[in-house]
This record gives structure tokens, C-alpha cells and sequence, in this order.
């Protein structure tokens, strides 16, 4: 897997990289993480790509990152010995 582009964020680490024919676009918010995989031939400029990102997309993100936020306290609550 091979680093390909970071698009700058103020609150998210967000990493393209390219494995086996797929850019996988990485998005990571503390302990989470959401990917989503592209094959490249969908994305001819990955410069235009990053441009297209938007604030739609992110708020979604930030929705999924508070779900998985509250599916791990429930999950840890339930694993924790009494």
C-alpha cells in the first residue's frame, strides 16, 4: 500500500492511498477510522477528487465517527467486568 496524497483538515488525518488497483481513502478522527474504496480508474484526477470533497460529505463522516463513538462505549460497557 502506497501513500499517495493527504488532504489537509482541521479536525480529520485524511490519507489517500493506492493498494491493488484501489485509491482507499482514508479518514481517521481519534481512535476511528472510515474507509472508503475507489477503484482509480473512477478517478482520473485525484487533484479534482480531493477539490470535490464536500462540506456535506464531512458532516456525514462526523455522523458515522458519533455513531462509532457510541457503538465502542457500548460495546466497551458490556465487556467491562463488574
Amino acid at each position: 500500500m502506497r501513500l499517495v496524497k493527504e488532504i489537509p483538515h482541521s479536525h480529520y488525518l485524511i490519507q489517500v492511498h493506492e493498494y491493488n488497483g484501489k485509491y482507499l481513502l482514508k479518514i481517521t478522527l481519534d481512535n476511528f477510522e472510515q474507509t472508503f474504496k475507489i477503484p482509480v480508474h473512477e478517478i482520473p484526477d485525484l487533484e479534482r477528487f480531493s477539490e470535490n470533497l464536500s462540506h456535506e460529505f464531512w458532516s456525514s463522516c462526523l455522523k458515522r465517527f458519533l455513531s462509532m463513538r457510541e457503538d465502542y462505549g457500548t460495546f466497551i460497557s458490556f465487556n467491562t467486568p463488574e
